[in-house]
């Protein structure tokens, strides 16, 4: 009887363990299970830049602004945030809300190519029917919410500011993004059919699923600086072959294609970004948030370019206890198949150097001292508190491109 009853509680408790390891707890004292762990999940909240980010020169680059000083936007509302920033250099745009507020802190307009309006115009007089744009975004830990409104990059063809398309990217519903591109041409002719500026009576709205599948906004994410990167496309004069498409934390996550983005319009083409924080029913309570690193190119981006030995920075740990150690890995592959760097154990820093002091080489860089010149990085990271409990793994993310 006893024998069962011992048998019993141990089937019990082991299946209640393996419930909450699946949950995101860590096991206390690994395969001996003496209890469990509710030490969070850290985040690399930054790899620490080269001081030459090659966007800034490149031919192709529209527009670069990290934010370390102010730069001539069309419009510009709020303040740059020189304590929060991605890096330890330069500043970000504040992009937060007060409880209750639509508008958020701030928000940029970047007028370019042939817009028809008021300046400063980047590249006037070029037309441009392919672009790409890249922000980080950084959430305060704890964020609660989901804005609706992040950028947009559209046509505008006239001084009342008549628009022929539109390639939103907004929220998609509880806390991820999704792509909700918009025409504002007749069909396949040259029609203008729009009056104003976010005429959405008259725009031919052309999907907006399905969604990302990334919890950007979501409380677990917050803290840590993510890149968003979009890709618009305008078709081919008379053909359905228009392409628009958002990566998040350097993956893929949606993607439209055979779009008829703007008929046969071809008196304007792409000639404006515009970043925006904007909450419909407005935000839950104060909170912050912040851009960083703002590019608008004709190529893809891609994540910022950093030294081959590379610092990262954690998030601040929250408990329970104090931080005892943490742990970082990198690999070439944004699902970690082919791992590089294992670091040693980090104790209280909050930072590492990658090198061979601070851990081990391998795979494809084995006996080496660096990492590769021109290849994307990307990082997982786990915790322990002072109680000897480990946190989970991180999932891989932060890519970053090495110089």
């Amino acid at each position: 009887m006893v024998f069962l009853l011992f048998v019993f509680l141990f089937a019990l408790f082991g299946f209640e363990e393996a419930r909450q390891n699946q949950n995101g707890l860590a096991m206390v004292g690994g395969a001996k299970g003496k209890g469990l762990s509710n030490v969070e999940t850290p985040h690399i909240d930054y790899v620490a830049m080269s001081s030459d980010q090659y966007h800034k020169n490149l031919t192709e680059t529209i527009w670069y602004d990290d934010f370390s000083t102010k730069k001539p936007y069309m419009d510009s509302r709020g303040a740059l945030d020189t304590i929060v920033n991605f890096g330890v250099k330069g500043g970000s745009v504040n992009v937060g809300f007060n409880k209750g507020d639509v508008f958020g802190h701030g928000d940029r307009k970047v007028a370019f190519g042939d817009f028809p309006g008021n300046g400063p115009v980047i590249k006037q007089g070029q037309s441009f029917d392919e672009i790409y744009w890249r922000i980080y975004v950084k959430h305060e830990y704890g964020w609660n919410g989901s804005p609706a409104k992040m950028s947009r990059a559209t046509s505008i063809v006239s001084d009342t500011w008549k628009q022929a398309m539109i390639a939103h990217v907004w929220n998609g519903g509880g806390p991820v993004l999704t792509l909700d591109p918009a025409r504002g041409v007749y069909d396949q002719t040259d029609s203008i059919i729009t009056t104003k500026y976010n005429d959405f009576d008259n725009l031919v709205w052309l999907g907006n699923s399905p969604t990302s599948q990334f919890p950007l906004t979501s409380t677990e994410e917050s803290g840590y600086w993510v890149l968003v990167e979009s890709r618009v496309k305008l078709n081919t004069p008379g053909k359905n072959d228009g392409i628009n498409q958002l990566w998040i934390d350097g993956i893929l996550e949606v993607e439209r294609k055979n779009l008829n983005f703007r008929g046969n319009y071809t008196k304007h083409g792409i000639n404006a970004v515009f970043l925006e924080s904007y909450w419909n029913k407005g935000s839950l309570k104060d909170q912050g948030r912040w851009y960083d690193n703002f590019v608008i190119a004709t190529v893809p981006i891609g994540p910022v370019i950093c030294p081959r030995n590379p610092t990262l920075v954690k998030t601040p740990y929250h408990g329970p206890g104090k931080l005892k150690n943490w742990e970082v890995e990198l690999a070439s592959d944004c699902n970690g198949a082919e791992k590089v760097f294992v670091s040693n154990n980090l104790g209280e820093s909050s930072k590492i150097i990658v090198n061979t002091e601070t851990g081990n080489f391998m795979g494809p860089l084995k006996g080496k001292s660096k990492l590769a010149s021109g290849t994307i990085y990307f990082a997982r990271v786990r915790q322990q508190s002072s109680h000897g409990q480990w946190s989970v793994w991180s999932r891989w993310h932060q890519g970053f491109n090495v110089e």
